[in-house]
């Protein structure tokens, strides 16, 4: 039997030929469509009848999709967040959806604890001076003795944690889940109400998992909780965080800084209003993309799908 699989997933596009001939051993027929970072509602409901499995990146499979796809036995997720997937509506259609949780903890929390001191040394701002012929040197922020507040202690969350008191901060700890006393022990993480964590941060990290109910986690309201001068890191999710809100307070001055691996709408649009603000640093979605990180999850998403289809693994 053939099965027709659509792969999504930039990051397993681009390695797909180290496992092709093996899955076409196995009968699975695979289309790999253009993809810069993620399908359309609209383009994937033009092609999504034709497939038996999906191995997406951060495709919407809203209901509409998912009721499309009259073949779909298995949506398998490249990565962690399935926010852009309609659960109740795959669970309602009998279609199995699998993630693969806990494997981006070292790799995310590196590039959170990098945003952190990008933000506190201004490093990207002496590189840049340098380059045009200047020799730019500004007082940085030492990070000893600072408070990181981090959002979600999580796997990835322990990480920025554990990197967080490695440079000698003292770090607060909010999930939506209690934290064990035994995970602050371990991980010299301190428990507290998200008030307070907005309240008594110098950084705030985001490694939490986006939700319907956490949209716009961070607003105006939130943002005028927080510290004057707090500096933030998103490596979560870009509709976490109220991009109008975080503008306003730029503009204010009431953050110092911000750090965004995400946004609201990816790519970046031309004509964000974020492009404006020299103090923020701008990622690509990019902070769990190592050559070791892609390879592991790579053969992880596929067993999912193998699973979802009913096909003997590679």
């Amino acid at each position: 039997m053939v099965y027709k699989v659509l792969v999504t997933c930039p990051h397993l596009q681009k390695t797909i030929d180290i496992y092709r001939e093996r899955l076409v051993e196995k009968g699975i027929e695979l289309e790999v469509p253009s993809v810069v970072q993620q399908l359309s509602e609209a383009e994937l409901l033009e092609i999504i009848d034709r497939f038996d499995g999906v191995i997406a990146g951060d495709d919407p499979f809203t209901a509409k999709v998912l009721e499309k796809g009259k073949r779909l036995k298995i949506v398998a997720k490249w990565g962690i967040g399935v926010d852009g997937i309609d659960r109740d509506a795959a669970n309602r259609l009998g279609i199995l959806v699998k993630n693969t949780p806990d494997v981006f903890s070292d790799e995310v929390a590196d590039v959170a604890l990098g945003y952190i001191i990008l933000l506190a040394r201004h490093l990207h701002k002496l590189d840049q001076s340098v380059r045009s012929g200047g020799w730019l040197q500004i007082p940085g922020m030492t990070l000893r003795g600072k408070t990181l507040g981090v959002i979600g202690v999580g796997s990835i969350g322990r990480g920025i944690v554990k990197r967080g008191v490695a440079v000698g901060m003292s770090v607060l700890g909010y999930d939506i889940r209690s934290i064990p006393d035994a995970v602050q022990a371990e991980f010299g993480v301190k428990s507290v109400s998200f008030e307070e964590l907005l309240q008594q941060s110098d950084f705030i990290a985001l490694s939490c998992n986006l939700t319907p109910e956490n949209h716009h986690l961070l607003s105006h309201q939130q943002f005028e909780l927080m510290k004057p001068g707090v500096r933030l890191v998103n490596v979560a999710r870009g509709p976490l965080i109220d991009e109008t809100a975080l503008v306003a307070a730029l503009k204010l001055g009431k953050v110092a800084g911000a750090a965004l691996d995400v946004f609201e709408v990816e790519p970046l649009p031309m004509d964000s209003p974020l492009r404006q603000f020299d103090q923020c640093i701008f990622g690509t979605h990019n902070s769990s993309h190592t050559k070791e990180a892609v390879l592991r999850v790579n053969e992880l998403a596929i067993a999912n799908l193998l699973q979802g289809l009913g096909v003997e693994g590679l």
